[in-house]
């Protein structure tokens, strides 16, 4: 925690600590010769002859987290050394003539429609209205297995590489087979790939379609999901309880739900830029146009994410397919 200032003697109190930004700017500007009654110099470093400037190494540092102001100069010198290799790179790269090259091309427009596309959807989400406390508190008691009745899980898990085949018939096996031991036994007489490994993951680090069915699940209960190369089986070899209270929640569920209001704005809004828009599907892809789905309220709602590989599959569970070790 950051100890409250002191109080000051006498009526005047400490003044508030700047921003880091501040401190990074002000530190970096007098290791460049700012001090004195001079203006200070904004350039940092000159190679051949392009310039190297305070701004740059400030945006760098400025997206690396948990650097602290007494650390400002020794990263600000680091991040130049970087900026000064990255320069040299950039001049020879320049007298390659690979600025012209066509894939880099399409590398520099792919990057300046990345950049553009973040910084609409940025302005978009700014308009999202914070979540109130009630929105919080509500939040906190529709997710019980998230906060109040939160669990924290042992995790036994085999990757498994097989065809759909075995798959069924190793869903068939689970139910049958009593312990992890003779599952990989099964796996190995099978011939059949895989590897295994072991996780501590709280509630909140699980696929959060998953959470509900895991709440559901005792020490020794398995279950299997199809994965892209085979399936995935998780056993929950221990679970222990340790819940999280309101206030200790809180933060995570204001950005959570905040950031779910950006998401639903920047997909409202591109909803209404579709409709306002001429979209003509070419060629091969003219039987491919999505057909938009209208929402409740009118307007095209957005194709829904596919699900996380790994999540959990709650007819398993009702279903029985445990394993008792």
């Amino acid at each position: 925690m950051i100890p409250a200032p002191r109080r000051l003697a006498g009526p005047r109190r400490a003044a508030a600590a700047p921003p880091l930004a501040l401190v990074l700017a002000a530190a970096l500007l007098a290791g460049c010769g700012g001090g004195g009654a001079g203006k200070a110099s904004q350039t940092a470093a000159r190679v051949n002859k392009a310039e190297i400037t305070v701004h740059q190494i400030n945006f760098v540092l400025q997206q690396q987290r948990g650097i602290t102001p007494e650390q400002a100069d020794a990263a600000g010198a680091q991040v130049l050394q970087r900026l000064v290799d990255q320069e040299l790179a950039v001049q020879q790269a320049g007298e390659l003539r690979l600025d012209r090259d066509p894939r880099v091309l399409q590398m520099l427009e792919a990057a300046r429609r990345e950049v553009l596309a973040r910084a609409y959807a940025e302005r978009v989400g700014e308009a999202a209205t914070p979540p109130t406390a009630d929105d919080v508190q509500a939040y906190y008691d529709a997710n019980p297995a998230l906060f109040a009745r939160r669990r924290v899980y042992s995790l036994q898990e085999l990757a498994i590489e097989a065809t759909p085949e075995q798959v069924q018939q190793l869903r068939a096996k689970v139910g049958e087979l009593r312990s992890v031991d003779a599952i990989v036994a099964y796996l190995r007489g099978a011939s059949i790939r895989f590897t295994a490994s072991q996780a501590v993951r709280p509630a909140e680090q699980l696929p959060l379609a998953s959470v509900q069915a895991f709440a559901a699940m005792q020490p020794g209960q398995a279950v299997l999901n199809a994965t892209p190369r085979g399936a995935q089986l998780v056993i929950v070899a221990d679970a222990r309880d340790q819940p999280v209270g309101p206030e200790q929640a809180r933060p995570a569920i204001e950005q959570y739900l905040l950031n779910q209001r950006r998401r639903d704005a920047l997909t409202q809004d591109l909803a209404r830029l579709r409709a306002a828009a001429a979209i003509e599907y070419v060629g091969k892809f003219a039987d491919t146009a999505p057909a938009a789905a209208a929402a409740p309220d009118g307007t095209a709602s957005a194709a829904p994410a596919p699900a996380a590989a790994g999540t959990l599959d709650p007819s398993d569970i009702s279903k029985g397919r445990g394993i008792k070790r």
